[in-house]
């Protein structure tokens, strides 16, 4: 799925969607995918399906709902993942020639509603092993205090965060969640969940999001 493809007449299945390219005259390739077409000259170029971050019409937050929140004890910590929504860039060379959202896209408002804003909305369990899911994020929540804490949700900053990927599956940078008097902190660290993964992007932190809401 996330890999390089030669440009020469195939289909490309996607999570349910599907791409197909056809040779053509004079060294074009047809590319169709739903109702999107493009032109390509061939070359020694191949044509390249990466991870997105799920910013859906220019989102800056993901905003995930647990199923069942999570409480920690004092000073304490837990490991776990989530299921995150992602979109996916097709690319020959540098240059984008699609991008399209996988899946039903889903929003939700973060904050009040005179200064709140809009962000992606996604509902998952807290697994404790990582799911068999297409698009993952690994979080360590800590509760430094010295009360029990609970954790509903995770609202994540997204907008230029890099993408991790292997051959079936694309992981969001390592998520650090510290609950502080109250008001979760979360650290999008940039870098990746484990070990052996390809990247998207530069290794770009983006840390000390509040989560006042």
């Amino acid at each position: 799925m996330f890999e390089e493809h030669e440009l020469k007449t195939k289909f490309i299945r996607i999570a349910g969607r599907k791409i197909h390219l056809l040779e053509d005259k004079g060294g074009v390739i047809r590319y169709r995918r739903d109702n999107v077409e493009r032109l390509i000259k061939n070359s020694e170029e191949k044509l390249r399906i990466l991870p997105s971050p799920a910013t859906g019409y220019g989102v800056k937050l993901l905003m995930i709902k647990f199923k069942e929140p999570v409480v920690l004890p004092p000073q304490d910590s837990l490991i776990g993942f989530v299921e995150a929504p992602i979109e996916i860039d097709v690319k020959v060379g540098n240059l984008t020639i699609d991008h399209f959202i996988l899946g039903r896209e889903k929003y939700a408002l973060y904050g009040t509603l005179e200064s709140g804003i809009i962000s992606r909305y996604h509902i998952s369990p807290f697994y404790l092993e990582e799911p068999d899911s297409l698009g993952v994020a690994k979080l360590i929540v800590s509760n430094p205090s010295t009360e029990w804490k609970s954790l509903e949700r995770v609202v994540i900053p997204i907008k230029g965060t890099p993408m991790y990927y292997e051959d079936k599956k694309a992981y969001y940078p390592l998520l650090v969640i510290t609950i502080k008097d109250h008001i979760p902190e979360v650290n999008n660290t940039g870098r990746p969940p484990k070990e052996g993964l390809k990247s998207v992007g530069t290794e770009l932190a983006l840390p000390n999001f509040l989560m006042r809401w």
